[in-house]
């Protein structure tokens, strides 16, 4: 792939994600085995993950972390986007050798994709960009998307049987799908607030990103509409990183977070805040 059109390479993008868990060792233990992360931080309290040394999820507990309800504000899944086709059909074989279970799998015209939940039911999806060659974009700017069938079992054909012993180096997370309350409210934030463009639109939900690309986050009401805000300690996303490649989109949306009257603290050359969902939110150059 065209490094230029990566997702990571965009003007934004997402760089981590945080989960609140109840049973650190099994998530962790699950992480590393199903998925192919590999523990780069342990602190008391948690572990950060990541391939080839990039840290991408960190997981932590604590006495107060209660499960949170299927309709809770929060994450729809963490997505991993892998280098190529070969390297999503030999985590497809791996899984399969592996029984490790999937709740779906898509072709998504911009990209293919394989979904699962962590034991704690967190969602993952782990998927393959097509080359931005093969992407449909519309007079409006948005791009061509679709749900249709993918069809593992060619997949698994094509893969190297291989022994799979992690994800590839140049595997990220390619973007961020969460549940919230309200989507003109996601609207407002995502777009008018963070410079995001609106990518594509699905019936209660929108698909954000810079660059061009797909989208970097997206937002969906499907099982959490018109719900209030996350509470302290729930388990599932307590956190994520956007981090901004061009430093004057950051200051903008820092400006309008100061002109909305958002609050935020500032450390170490990052900004930190709560998102309209209860969410916590880093903004990082």
């Amino acid at each position: 792939m065209n490094t230029s059109t990566h997702a990571v390479d965009m003007p934004a993008f997402v760089d981590h994600s945080h989960l609140t868990v109840i049973d650190l060792p099994m998530v962790s233990s699950f992480y590393q085995k199903a998925m192919g992360l590999s523990v780069l931080e342990k602190s008391a309290s948690g572990e950060t993950l990541g391939v080839a040394g990039r840290p991408l999820l960190t997981l932590t507990t604590g006495s107060n972390a209660a499960r949170a309800p299927r309709n809770a504000p929060g994450l729809f899944h963490t997505a991993f986007l892998v280098p190529d086709r070969k390297e999503l059909g030999r985590w497809l074989a791996h899984a399969a050798h592996n029984n490790i279970a999937l709740t779906g799998a898509s072709d998504h015209l911009v990209s293919e994709a394989i979904y699962l939940d962590d034991p704690e039911g967190n969602g993952i999806e782990i998927y393959r960009d097509r080359d931005r060659s093969e992407w449909t974009y519309v007079p409006d700017g948005t791009v061509k998307m679709a749900t249709n069938r993918l069809d593992l079992q060619a997949l698994y054909d094509e893969a190297p049987k291989d022994d799979w012993t992690g994800q590839e180096s140049g595997t990220v997370i390619g973007h961020l799908h969460l549940q919230v309350s309200d989507i003109p409210q996601a609207d407002a934030f995502f777009q008018d607030i963070l410079g995001l463009d609106v990518m594509a639109r699905y019936p209660g939900a929108s698909f954000f990103a810079s660059g061009k690309y797909h989208h970097h986050v997206a937002a969906n009401v499907w099982n959490s509409r018109g719900q209030p805000k996350r509470e302290t300690g729930m388990t599932g996303l307590a956190g994520y990183t956007i981090r901004f490649n061009d430093p004057a989109r950051l200051e903008t949306a820092v400006k309008k977070l100061d002109e909305l009257a958002i609050p935020t603290t500032r450390a170490d050359g990052a900004i930190s805040l709560v998102d309209p969902w209860g969410i916590s939110l880093k903004l990082s150059a």
